[in-house]
């Protein structure tokens, strides 16, 4: 008996050996297909022709081999089609390289809209959507999975906010509700991201909640899968390997598991019937993607809750400017506490300088780095029994220019931009400072905050702090978490002092009731002073962030910042008012024009690539198309100077430039399409020289 594979039913299925004896398919025989090229003039896809011996497989969604340019490239089969508009003959998809449709409809609008949004091309977002393929992943039987029905939701957790419980009512119906969630101190954060995700799934779709690091994934895994079983919930992150990874992304693709905890490459989980999405300390930087086009999670997750009409839920302690934008506009609806629930849950926060008394007792508060009150608060909780929490700025120097009188950023009087240190080299020696933005010199500083003329160099940083503290509490156990020790997750509910940079604070052993006793957030002056558009929020974020450990003043908890009492930063963090600092910050965003009150755009490169770029998007004399409305250009100015550490000194070929554009928000889409357009033009004639554009980058210094 001939084998199956001889038979001429099988031969004639078989592809003829030359491609001058394929055929193309019955039925939509033309493929259109996105090319991995990342080249911006190639940002569209193109047509091929779909041979008979294909038609079962090349789907859309699936991965394909083409012929490109006279090589062979992947690309993603997006769409098939009855006709084409090229008028030359199409060439074949060569393979289906896996017959898994791995890209869904929604995801791939989702990454069109966010390449539009940063001046991107879209095969650099398809890569941070999609993980690498594992065929012997795709060909494992995929696990049963036994999710019990969501637990019941206690709702107590949420209705301790006036519009806690709306929120949760609006999710279990279906409904797109908006919220921007301002955690109360203390608060089981993870517990009630749970208990909104079980409120989805009683609807009946789907959830996706990012967070900014492994151990908030772990924290919020363990939440969810409490209520909702362990196969009801899947977790996604870079630390999983690129196979687990491609595993638990098929077991979602496939709808064999309905909720999502993750860090930010989780944004683009190929969830079906999209019910909420939510990210968890919107402002942290791990959540803005280090690679081409640099998205940031919580813009991604805006445009994806306006693609597919699901739910979006921005949480944290603090609140971002760009949350408060969303507040602002009415696109969504603040769910925060009371005033009398919050100044209930809250620690005791003393600053310098708040009383007379304080100086009486303590004349030198103000130039020590831990003070007297400072002291005071960790003996009392060490006392009691509790830990002590010590936040320390990360290890590492940044040279900048402040006022001498007040440690405010020096900040130049054109555009706000910071000023800098004079770049060493020749003719260096007695240059006035100029701003790292538009480059201007200044040749007479005036503090804006104090009136100052006197300017001060000073560096960021932190050593020697457990040291330092361990001999001035003899006995008392020092643990050390961050700026280069080990990252602790927990640490026991007893006596001993913590010290942990901005972000590694770890939690206290012991559930409902403990927590820190006192917590020592020194240097504040050096948290404030850096050269950055963000320093206030950020510097904001990170006390809140390790204030929300301490246990309630009703139960002796103290926060202790050492800073001045005056800096509304620091008032914001006594009054415990994220929502009024994100309001005065956003205002004053607005009035000297930083994101996200307009649009931003940095372009880095070789002065001559950088000055085409601005040349192309400002488009002196053009109408065709109209350059954005509003544009700025601020700049260029050198970064990277030839002298840095292993590079030629003054060689023409390592000068790096970069250049601001602002145009107002209104004109941002104009902004981002002008800049891809003008990328374009580059790619297109072949241009050798490296450009890096970022849209609402978040930090320029």
């Amino acid at each position: 008996m001939s084998s199956p594979r001889t038979t001429p039913a099988a031969r004639a299925r078989r592809p003829g050996r030359n491609r001058g004896e394929w055929q193309p398919a019955p039925a939509r025989p033309v493929a259109r297909v996105l090319v991995d090229v990342a080249l911006p003039h190639l940002d569209r896809t193109f047509d091929y022709r779909v041979p008979t011996h294909l038609d079962d497989a090349a789907v859309p969604g699936v991965r394909v081999r083409v012929r490109f340019a006279g090589r062979m490239v992947d690309g993603f089969l997006l769409e098939r089609s009855e006709d084409t508009a090229h008028a030359g003959r199409l060439a074949w998809v060569d393979k289906v390289v896996s017959p898994e449709p791995v890209l869904t409809a929604e995801v791939v609008g989702l990454a069109r809209a966010v390449a539009d949004r940063y001046a991107g091309v879209m095969a650099d977002v398809l890569r941070l959507a999609v993980p690498a393929r594992h065929a012997r992943i795709e060909s494992e039987t995929p696990r049963e999975r036994a999710a019990p029905d969501p637990a019941p939701v206690d709702r107590a957790g949420w209705e301790v906010y006036p519009r806690g419980g709306a929120f949760l009512d609006a999710l279990a119906g279906g409904r797109a509700a908006h919220a921007v969630w301002q955690a109360l101190p203390g608060e089981q954060w993870a517990a009630r991201l749970a208990e909104a995700a079980v409120a989805t799934r009683s609807a009946g779709r789907s959830a996706l909640l990012v967070v900014p690091d492994q151990r908030d994934v772990a924290r919020l895994h363990a939440a969810c899968a409490a209520l909702l079983g362990e196969d009801g919930v899947v977790a996604l992150t870079a630390e999983l390997g690129p196979a687990e990874r491609y595993r638990r992304w098929l077991a979602v693709r496939r709808g064999s598991v309905r909720v999502v905890v993750g860090t930010r490459s989780a944004a683009f989980a190929p969830l079906g019937e999209l019910g909420l999405l939510a990210v968890w300390d919107d402002g942290d930087d791990s959540h803005s993607e280090p690679r081409a086009p640099y998205p940031q999670v919580r813009d991604v997750l805006v445009l994806r809750a306006h693609r597919e009409g699901a739910a979006l839920l921005l949480a944290g302690f603090a609140r971002t400017a760009e949350a408060q934008v969303l507040v602002e506009t009415r696109w969504a609806s603040p769910v925060a506490a009371d005033r009398t629930t919050v100044r209930a849950r809250m620690p005791r926060v003393t600053a310098i300088g708040e009383t007379d008394t304080q100086l009486v007792r303590d004349p030198a508060a103000r130039a020590a780095r831990v003070p007297g009150v400072a002291f005071e608060a960790a003996r009392a909780a060490l006392t009691a029994g509790r830990p002590v929490l010590v936040q320390v700025p990360r290890s590492g120097y940044l040279p900048f220019l402040a006022c001498a009188s007040c440690r405010d950023a020096a900040r130049c009087r054109h555009c706000a931009g910071p000023l800098g240190l004079p770049r060493s080299g020749a003719g260096s020696e007695g240059a006035l400072p100029a701003c790292r933005w538009c480059g201007r010199a200044e040749p007479a500083f005036r503090c804006g905050h104090c009136g100052s003329r006197r300017l001060r160099a000073g560096v960021v940083g932190a050593g020697r702090t457990a040291e330092e503290l361990g001999r001035a509490f003899p006995g008392t156990t020092v643990r050390t978490s961050g700026g280069g020790a080990e990252v602790l997750d927990t640490v026991p509910a007893g006596p001993a002092l913590v010290v942990a940079t901005p972000g590694a604070e770890p939690v206290v052993d012991g559930g409902g009731g403990a927590g820190y006793g006192a917590a020592l957030l020194l240097d504040g002056w050096a948290m404030l002073a850096r050269p950055d558009l963000r320093v206030a929020e950020e510097t904001l974020r990170r006390w809140f962030a390790a204030a929300a450990g301490v246990v309630p003043h009703t139960d002796g908890g103290r926060v202790v910042v050492v800073a001045e009492a005056s800096v509304p930063t620091v008032q914001s963090l006594v009054r415990w008012d994220p929502a009024g600092h994100a309001e005065a910050e956003l205002a004053e965003r607005a009035e000297v024009g930083f994101p996200p009150a307009i649009r931003m755009a940095s372009v880095e490169g070789p002065p001559a690539a950088v000055a085409e770029i601005c040349d192309a998007v400002l488009g002196a004399g053009r109408t065709d198309p109209p350059p954005p409305e509003g544009v700025e250009l601020l700049g260029p100015v050198e970064i990277d100077p030839p002298d840095r550490p292993g590079a030629g000194h003054g060689a023409a070929d390592e000068v790096r430039e970069r250049a601001l554009l602002r145009v107002p928000r209104r004109a941002g889409r104009d902004l981002a399409r002008a800049l891809h357009d003008a990328q374009a033009l580059r790619t297109a004639r072949k241009a050798a020289e490296t450009v890096r554009v970022r849209l609402d980058p978040d930090e320029i210094d």
